[in-house]
């Protein structure tokens, strides 16, 4: 008898948020909001579900990763290779195997994808999908785009179980993604870690004055904007999604992100975080700060005590994403694998072949390597 895996449904989806997402991404070119991606939205309902969905061809490669997964296993893992700066040796074999993968996710076309339920997040939290679901899904997008890879990205063996083992049932392929932080379901207030206090503590005392989520004006916006690129495209990685002022604002006045920040006091933005609440799901897509003052300031930590003490009082499952590893686990976040599900079944063989040798690849090499240096 096959064990049952429990799964909270902790995912809404709710049909007048996602019609507000779709809807501006069919009334503002792509491009003005999200300044480095290719794609097109629309709405996708099976089964009483809502679903965004995106369609992203091949010969836009190279695009922004969310859609395009040539450019996160090859162009993003290559740059992710910086994290092995102290293992120089470990570090050139690793982009020497990377790129002689590349032929191969260009083999696979998942580029040349339809993608259920992405909001273009780097992290999309899915709803529960049982195997019902899962089949009538598999078969009506198949049949409507039977050239395509259908892929469902962010899922996680702490939030998805059942869900996983659902797609699984049905044939798709799991293809580990990265190793994310999970501030797990609060029934109550969670015990307070030493670096959790001395982060409220600095909260208290800071001479910036703290932003609501309805004091946003027009330059806050165009700030904002500057704030994200300072630490995501900048000091991270330009691959990144571009996320534009215009994006910010719009998804802010229509409802489908929250914000919170720090100012000069009567001055302009030093920090910004934007939270996407869905269904009992907390995501922070949208994190930044000016990084040209010093540490000391603490910005990153303030902003990241806003999301946690937002999911803590509204007992919500917070997915912190990925990066800043030690951070997030001296915040009582715990690590979990993410993986994109792939559906290749209806496509030609050599596509699904290329399909299932990633899928090996990323399990035997991709996981352990996430695992053991707690990336």
């Amino acid at each position: 008898m096959e064990r049952q895996v429990q799964q909270a449904d902790r995912v809404e989806n709710n049909p007048a948020k996602v019609e507000a997402f779709v809807s501006l991404f069919n009334e503002i070119p792509v491009r003005d909001l999200i300044a480095n991606l290719t794609t097109k939205v629309e709405t996708f309902e099976i089964a009483g579900r809502a679903f965004p969905l995106t369609l992203s061809d091949a010969d836009e490669a190279p695009n922004c990763h969310i859609c395009c997964p040539s450019s996160a296993y090859i162009d993003y893992a290559i740059d992710e290779t910086r994290n092995f700066a102290a293992h120089p040796l470990l570090r050139r074999a690793l982009q020497a195997l990377i790129g002689a993968c590349a032929p191969l996710v260009r083999t696979s076309g998942l580029d040349h994808q339809v993608q259920a339920n992405n909001w273009l997040y780097s992290t999309n939290p899915v709803p529960l999908l049982d195997r019902q679901t899962v089949a009538a899904l598999r078969s009506a997008l198949v049949e409507r785009f039977p050239d395509r890879a259908i892929v469902i990205r962010s899922l996680n063996e702490i939030a998805d179980p059942a869900t996983i083992a659902a797609l699984k049932a049905e044939g798709f392929r799991m293809l580990a993604a990265r190793q994310i932080y999970i501030f797990a379901d609060r029934s109550a207030a969670p015990t307070m870690t030493k670096n959790m206090k001395l982060d409220r503590k600095q909260l208290g005392t800071t001479h910036f004055e703290r932003v609501g989520d309805g004091d946003f004006s027009e330059a806050d916006y165009a700030r904002a904007e500057q704030l994200y690129k300072m630490l995501y495209l900048e000091k991270y990685t330009p691959l990144n999604p571009h996320y534009t002022a215009r994006y910010i604002a719009e998804m802010h006045r229509r409802g489908v992100i929250s914000l919170a920040g720090l100012r000069r006091p009567g001055g302009e933005l030093v920090a910004v975080t934007g939270l996407f609440e869905n269904g009992g799901t907390l995501t922070q897509p949208i994190v930044g700060y000016d990084t040209g003052l010093p540490l000391g300031e603490g910005l990153y930590r303030m902003v990241m005590a806003f999301a946690q003490d937002h999911a803590t009082a509204r007992g919500l499952f917070f997915n912190m994403s990925a990066g800043a590893a030690g951070f997030k686990r001296l915040r009582g976040a715990i690590a979990a694998i993410e993986y994109s599900a792939v559906y290749a079944g209806h496509l030609p063989r050599r596509r699904r072949l290329a399909i299932r040798v990633i899928e090996s690849l990323l399990a035997m090499v991709g996981i352990p390597l996430l695992r053991r240096f707690e990336l």
